[in-house]
């Protein structure tokens, strides 16, 4: 019990050393520093999307370069939407596990600079929208995350400061640590958690997993 109450406390202190980090920046951001899903930590990840109080959360950890996440994105995700989170039954929260390219990182860190003027799940979305088959081709660098930005209609002076300044990398790396620790190897890499634990999906698999999963804890 010693040792869980020293490990609670070491994680406690890391994401309130990171969340001091974030606040002395311009733009402050408004995060539950307390917020878990089971065992997960997902105070540095996305804001909840579907009903706060569903009682189901299905935590993505993914990469915006990573093509089964794309898969998954656009042939699984929009059928567990209709069935589970538009009927708030669950909820959706995603970590970044920003691994397989020097572009990676940049373009999480990208989302939560336009999380600071309310268009984060937008930019996500754009990203798996425009996501190129190549790894570190150029689709995701700066000058091309800038442009989405662009395109999102965000304040570009605010976004810009944001992004070349490294606002966001020690909340990545947070998200990182956080997937590593909890067995994730490959993206996309999930964790369904309910009121009676949690259960580990990996890989894009098909809605009828995900449905036999969510099924059997509601």
């Amino acid at each position: 019990m010693k040792k869980i109450l020293i490990f609670a406390g070491v994680v406690a202190a890391a994401i309130m050393s990171i969340a001091a980090s974030l606040s002395t920046s311009s733009e402050n951001i408004d995060l539950d520093m307390d917020r878990t899903h089971g065992t997960i930590s997902t105070a540095m990840g996305s804001s909840i999307l579907g009903s706060p109080i569903a009682p189901i959360t299905i935590i993505e950890f993914g990469d915006y370069q990573c093509h089964q996440c794309y898969n998954w994105f656009h042939n699984t995700k929009p059928a567990i939407f209709e069935n589970y989170v538009d009927t708030g039954r669950v909820n959706f929260i995603f970590v970044d596990m920003a691994f397989l390219g020097r572009d990676s990182p940049k373009a999480a860190q990208a989302s939560y600079c336009a999380e600071d003027q309310g268009k984060y799940w937008e930019y996500h979305d754009l990203l798996y929208l425009s996501q190129e088959p190549q790894i570190d081709n150029g689709w995701a660098n700066p000058e091309r995350l800038k442009a989405f930005a662009f395109n999102l209609g965000l304040d570009m002076e605010l976004f810009e400061n944001c992004l070349d300044s490294g606002k966001y990398s020690k909340r990545v790396q947070f998200n990182i640590d956080e997937a590593k620790k909890h067995g994730i190897n490959g993206t996309p890499g999930f964790f369904i958690v309910g009121p009676d634990g949690q259960q580990k999906i990996s890989g894009a698999q098909p809605y009828s997993v995900f449905k036999l999963v969510l099924d059997s804890m509601i």
